[in-house]
This record gives structure tokens, sequence and C-alpha cells, in this order.
């Protein structure tokens, strides 16, 4: 299925081998800007996104999302045909990608050093828990336990309360990220070289890297974080704040956001108070400080303290749950999300790329793909036919 002729990755092909977030979340990035993206299941279940639900007419909803604008093709890697099929076609493509436990593929004989014999300018990323080597590298690895290893959950939720992990699968999204990333400068290399390369993303230091701040504090002080609620590590206030009916997020961080962020809400005594005359006295004296803030606040509404707030400059927002944000009317009026085509069940709203191109948008095509849909035609255009061809092709169809 061909890309928009504009797409920033048009004529580029993309093998996933992918399950779940990590994978599948990486070579969405690339189908959204315009590759070619296969990704090859298994014929009997598909990939295990499938039987995740909730469903819509039996299709998996988290699935038809996380996979638009890609084609199945159903293929047993075990098998000796499987196995020759994923060779002919690693042999055309640019990039295979994918997030099996480390060496699962090579067992296969389907590793980088298999492929690149047919193709030597092939781009191979793996993406794992712990990396493709080190101690840990043939451990099971899951977005929680990469969360907790890289020290994210040592520094999310409130002091003294139990363990709590970001609200989203953020190890394994970076980790998507950092790979969709490390292609496309694979492929830019490719230009000079001529040659493909590995890529190795893991979990875990695609956690650690978000630790900015929190290396500043190590390396210079030996200082060792911990949570802070909605708190900055190291600013004040930039944190939620309590209002009349809820909360309310709040960054008064600079010298002039900290000024008008008192004038806009009468707050003039904070202002003459020595224990906040500068940013570092504020963070020094947080809590107090919040809790003149709150009194103030919740005096007010969430929707009165953003109002103040935004006539005066000061940044600040209202804590939005889902149905909010996928009904925003910011969202709407740029068009975030869109209508992708399912033939089962019709349109499925998605959301949108947030990468927005002047002249090479991201594309928009189809939903996540029927299992085994392209088989086919994929098949046929590797010079497949016959019965050679038909023991390739099951039946496309939904997953039961």
């Amino acid at each position: 299925m061909a890309g928009s002729p504009h797409a920033p990755l048009e004529g580029v092909t993309v093998i996933e081998v992918g399950v779940f977030m990590a994978g599948p979340f990486a070579t969405m990035q690339l189908a959204d800007l315009g590759a070619r993206v296969i990704k090859v299941e298994s014929p009997v279940t598909g990939e295990q996104t499938r039987a995740t639900g909730p469903f819509i007419d039996g299709e998996s909803s988290p699935f038809i999302r996380l996979n638009r604008n890609k084609e199945s093709l159903a293929l047993d890697l075990k098998s000796a045909q499987g196995k020759e099929a994923l060779v002919r076609l690693a042999a055309t493509a640019d990039v295979i990608v994918e997030n099996l436990r480390p060496g699962a593929m090579r067992r296969l004989g389907l590793g980088y050093d298999d492929l690149r014999e047919a193709n030597p300018g092939l781009i191979y990323a793996s993406a794992s828990g712990w990396g493709q080597d080190g101690p840990l590298s043939h451990l099971p690895g899951l977005d929680i336990m990469a969360q907790a290893r890289s020290g994210l959950m040592s520094i999310t939720g409130y002091p003294d309360m139990p363990p709590a992990k970001v609200g989203v699968p953020i190890c394994d999204l970076t980790t998507a990220l950092y790979v969709s990333l490390a292609i496309t400068a694979a492929l830019h290399e490719r230009h000079s070289s001529g040659t493909g390369q590995f890529i190795d993303v893991s979990l875990m230091e695609s956690g650690v890297s978000f630790g900015v701040w929190e290396a500043g504090a190590y390396f210079a002080e030996g200082t060792v974080g911990g949570p802070n609620g909605s708190a900055h590590q190291n600013q004040a206030p930039y944190q939620a704040v309590r209002s009349k009916d809820g909360y309310v997020t709040i960054g008064a961080n600079t010298p002039r956001n900290w000024q008008a962020f008192c004038a806009a809400l009468t707050l003039d005594e904070l202002l003459e108070d020595p224990r906040y005359a500068g940013a570092y006295d504020r963070l020094q004296n947080r809590e107090p400080l919040i809790e003149a803030i709150e009194r103030r606040t919740g005096e007010l509404t969430t929707a009165e303290v953003v109002d103040i707030l935004n006539q005066a400059g000061v940044p600040c927002a209202p804590i939005s749950d889902f149905g909010e944000v996928f009904n925003d009317e910011h969202l709407a009026a740029r068009e975030f999300f869109w209508d992708a085509e399912h033939p089962a069940i019709g349109p499925v709203r998605q959301i949108g790329s947030p990468m927005r191109f002047s002249r090479t948008p991201a594309v928009r095509r189809n939903a996540g793909p029927v299992l085994a849909s392209g088989n086919r035609e994929i098949l046929e255009s590797l010079g497949y036919q016959g019965d050679e061809l038909e023991a390739l092709c099951p039946e496309a169809g939904s997953t039961p």
C-alpha cells in the first residue's frame, strides 16, 4: 500500500516483528511518516495485542490504533517456509524492527548477521528490556520493571506512599521514539556509507535518559532525589495546587512569572516576604509557600484561576482526564484526531501524529490491518506463485 507521494519517508520499506508496545509504536511513527510498514504476525493468533480489549465488533481497539498505516503479513517464523519468506522480504527492505527477547531472532536464524548477508544495506533495530548484552540482557523486561530499575519509580508519586509508576508505559514509548529516531539517523548515514547497521535500544536506558535533573543533583552534590508528587525537583512554585473545586497546575518559576503570578492573585505579601525573595529561597521554603498560595487559590474555582493567570500571561492549566482530552476544543481546532478506515468496522478514531510538517505531512491511511490481509500481494511481489504461494496465504480474517 503506497504512502502519500509527499510523505517524508516515502519509498522506505520497514519490516516489523513486534509485540505489544515498543516495536509497534516505533514502526507506527515510521508509517505515519510515509514508510511502508509490513507487520509480520503469527498466522494462528496474530500479534498478542489483537487479544487485548476492549473490542469493537471483535476487533481489538488498542490494536487497530497502534498498528495504523501498516500491512499484515502472517508467517510462521518457526517453519522453514516462513523463515525463507522473511529472508526474501528482508532482502528487499530497508529496515527491520523487532522487540522480542534478546537472542530470539538469532535462534530462528533471522538475526542481524543472518539477514545482512542477503541485504548489506539493511538497518536492523532491536528493542528490549535491558539491551542486547550485559548481565541483565537474558532476563525478561517489561515497562514496569524498566521504570523500577531506571529510577523513575523512585521519584514518581508522593513521599511515604507505596511505589507508583508513570501512568503510561513511558519506557516502552520512549524506547519506541528512540528506535524511530535512530532508524532515521541510520537511513541518513546510509546515503554516504551505503551500508546498514545494527541498532540496540533498551527500555532501561531509555528510562535513565530522563534523569536529567537527577543527574545534575547527583553528579554535582551526591544528592539522591525522591518523589515530590506534582512538584518540580528544583523549582517552585511549579506544581498542582488546590482550587475551590479541584486542582490547577501553575508554573511561576521565572522572575517575571513569579511577579505576575503574585500580582494576578493579589498575593503581594509573598513578594515582600524574604523567604520567597529568590528562586532558591522559594524552593527551600516550598511548603509554607504552597500553603500560602492554596489559601488564595482555594477561594477560586479551577476555571477562575486559569482565566486569571491566562490573562496575566502566567503558565497554568487545568488537569484534564482523557474524556476531556479526546473532546478538547484546541485539539479539534488543530484537527489532531482523525478517522482511519477499517474494512470490518468502518471508521476508527485515531490519535494524530504530533509531528507537523509544512510541506510533507504525516500520512493518514488505514486502521490496524486485518490479520494476513497483505499476504497475497506481498508474497507475489517476492516471486511466490502457485502452490508455494497458496501454502503461505492463510485466509485473511480477524483473530478469534
